[in-house]
């Protein structure tokens, strides 16, 4: 699917019954369409919705980028790259879920598109930068050292693999960076949204859902999971798909 800068791989999860609004899933910083793994479809069953999630672009299987990402590339994602992809899939209205800085796409892309987004489940998100993210992706980048751990990252995005590392890394941890903030978007999203975060989150506290649902203007709901860290729907999958489908189920 054709983006600003390249191709974006899309992949579907269909139930072929249900008319509501569809979810669209949003990776994190390291992430892809096949590091979902099985939740996709396990969402889709449970939810009795479609599921769609794509690869963004320099991830996975789509276009590969050469320039590290811009310190605006959350906002980015929401203003240029989401809004054509939903174009080119027709989706007049979704519901969105985002993992880790997919989260932090979601409602910004919630606060652009406010006719159009119908809820919003962020999973791990980061609302600002905090000590703790600082140092989780510190402790990540030694380990990438490991050149069997780097491998598995390259089983996902091939020779895309350092520049994924480096874009997380080079960003986060760059100085101008330290100032962003999600509160500019919060204070325009007006939907439902559920925060869902792992009480072991090793890249933030759960400081991050509580400024997510202050900051929102419409219907706001906090769920810290027990005994999880920054991977919920891996670590706690049964009770991730309970949740949202409860949440979404008059939406």
């Amino acid at each position: 699917m054709k983006v600003p800068g390249g191709q974006v791989f899309v992949r579907q999860w269909s139930t072929g019954q249900n008319p509501k609004a569809p979810l669209v899933l949003l990776h994190d910083s390291l992430g892809s369409v096949e590091l979902w793994r099985g939740f996709p479809a396990a969402l889709a069953q449970a939810t009795g919705r479609d599921v769609w999630a794509y690869d963004r672009l320099g991830f996975g299987r789509s276009s590969p980028r050469t320039e590290p990402p811009s310190l605006d590339f959350i906002l980015e994602e929401a203003r240029l790259y989401f809004p054509a992809i939903a174009e080119q899939l027709e989706l007049q209205e979704y519901v969105l879920f985002g993992h880790s800085v997919g989260g932090a796409m979601a409602l910004c892309i919630a606060a652009h598109q406010p006719g159009r987004c119908r809820a919003v489940i962020t999973e791990a998100a980061q609302a600002f930068v905090e000590e703790r993210t600082l140092q989780g992706i510190r402790a990540a980048q030694r380990s990438f050292q490991d050149p069997a751990r780097f491998a598995r990252l390259k089983r996902w995005h091939g020779d895309k693999a350092r520049w994924v590392l480096e874009a997380w890394t080079g960003v986060w941890l760059a100085p101008a960076f330290g100032g962003w903030t999600l509160e500019p978007c919060l204070k325009e999203v007006r939907c439902p949204v559920l925060a869902l975060h792992g009480d072991r989150d090793e890249y933030g506290s759960a400081a991050f859902p509580e400024r997510i649902v202050q900051g929102v203007q419409g219907p706001a709901r906090l769920e810290v999971l027990p005994d999880c860290g920054h991977v919920p729907h891996r670590e706690k999958e049964a009770l991730v798909l309970g949740l949202v489908e409860g949440f979404l189920r008059d939406k």
